[in-house]
């Protein structure tokens, strides 16, 4: 009658960080708190794996972006493995750039780091970019061309060879749950560009 039991307090810890992390902070032109996007990411990554340490990852995946705490302090809290997880969907920094002068630069990075990861990393990776695809094609279909002026940089054509490129990266995915519905949004949210 009653439910399996399974340790989940590595993963509920990792939660709790990233609950504390983004406390108070809203998603960006959702009027949601920002912590539903990396439950939802965890929640994607579900659809692969049970594996603590990959969901923990998924929960966690925009504290070191996002927030004052760095790859150190997760690695501190949740080892060496979450960290990297963690570091390999953390965007990086480039040089004096504002964020709309190195978005190319940032994106063709993130596509290619992507492409070299392991399956694990890809699949922590998907539960992100999939979530964030929900989130953009949700806009599309209530604001229209508006969605682009949400953006660092405003040309839907750039968004288009930026989410292909993922979606190339993450090939090795094919036929699985998530990266179908990734792919299906793409074509969706960038046919006619």
């Amino acid at each position: 009658m009653g439910e399996k039991k399974i340790d989940t307090s590595f993963l509920d810890k990792a939660i709790s960080f990233a609950v504390k992390a983004h406390s108070g902070v809203e998603r960006r032109g959702k009027a949601f708190p920002y912590i539903v996007h990396p439950m939802e990411a965890m929640a994607i990554v579900a659809t692969y794996t049970n594996d603590q340490e990959m969901l923990a990852a998924a929960a966690l995946h925009d504290v070191v972006e996002d927030t004052e705490y760095t790859e150190d302090d997760i690695r501190k809290e949740f080892g060496d493995r979450v960290a990297k997880l963690v570091a390999s969907e953390s965007d990086i920094v480039v040089g004096n750039k504002s964020e709309s002068e190195s978005w190319a630069e940032r994106k063709k990075f993130a596509i290619d780091r992507l492409k070299k990861l392991d399956r694990d990393g890809k699949i922590v990776a998907i539960g992100d970019k999939l979530s964030n695809a929900r989130a953009m094609l949700q806009d599309y279909e209530s604001i229209g061309e508006e969605l682009w002026n949400k953006f660092h940089v405003t040309d839907p054509k750039l968004h288009k060879w930026h989410y292909e490129g993922l979606r190339d990266s993450l090939d090795e995915l094919k036929g699985s749950f998530a990266y179908e519905e990734f792919s299906e949004i793409i074509n969706k949210l960038f046919a006619k560009y």
